[in-house]
């Protein structure tokens, strides 16, 4: 199991718990609730993504892995 995999799921893990924080109905037009749940999936696989590669970055560039 390559170390990215398991970086991708504690990111995972760690964004969703986060996410779950955060109110986006008040974003959203009423009765629009499929376009805020695709919003919402859209913005966790972006945080998920972006964390995941910072994080691989900042350790391949110290010679970690």
């Amino acid at each position: 199991m390559s170390v990215k995999f398991l970086i991708y799921f504690f990111v995972s893990l760690l964004v969703i718990w986060s996410m779950e924080a955060v109110n986006i109905n008040g974003i959203f037009k009423k009765n629009r609730v499929v376009k805020a749940q695709v919003f919402y999936v859209l913005l966790a696989l972006s945080m998920i993504y972006l964390v995941t590669n910072f994080i691989m970055d900042l350790f391949t560039s110290y010679n970690f892995f």
